[in-house]
């Protein structure tokens, strides 16, 4: 099996390479994990924001995730054609869609946030409890994103 070659000496020590090669590998895991449950990683998003914020319409859903709205029609019919979400006019506005999780989508959305959670800490298996902790603050910090305390 043919290996990649490093990147150039110049390119391997910065933080910000680093720092893709890692998100690059936690994807890819998170991926086969989610697709390993039947969804791929924009069904997994969107499912769970309309866990946390449904019903939400579906141009604001959009937003929320940073999903073009052609990508987020594409996503959403996928969703409802699995049972998992449901689209109704917003009765606040019946000129949009509001977009609501089913049951069956609960429990995906479940089973697939441990699906990913397991792929993190493989993902992070290398480092010991205390540096997991000490490494997702410094990532949180970096990103502008606190991570949330256990």
């Amino acid at each position: 099996m043919a290996t990649t070659p490093p990147a150039p000496s110049t390119i391997r020590t910065l933080p910000s390479w680093l720092l893709g090669r890692a998100a690059a590998r936690g994807r890819g895991l998170v991926a086969d994990a989610l697709a390993r449950e039947g969804l791929k990683m924009w069904h997994h998003v969107v499912l769970s924001a309309v866990a946390d914020h449904g019903p939400v319409a579906q141009a604001e859903l959009g937003r929320s995730v940073s999903l073009d709205p052609k990508d987020m029609v594409g996503v959403l019919n996928d969703l409802q054609a699995d049972g998992l979400v449901e689209r109704a006019p917003d009765p606040r506005d019946r000129r949009k869609n509001a977009i609501t999780i089913t049951a069956r989508g609960r429990r995906t959305v479940r089973r697939c946030a441990e699906a990913a959670e397991r792929a993190n800490a493989e993902l992070l298996a290398p480092l010991s409890a205390d540096e997991r902790e000490q490494f997702l603050r410094m990532l949180g910090r970096i990103s502008g994103v606190e991570a949330p305390e256990e």
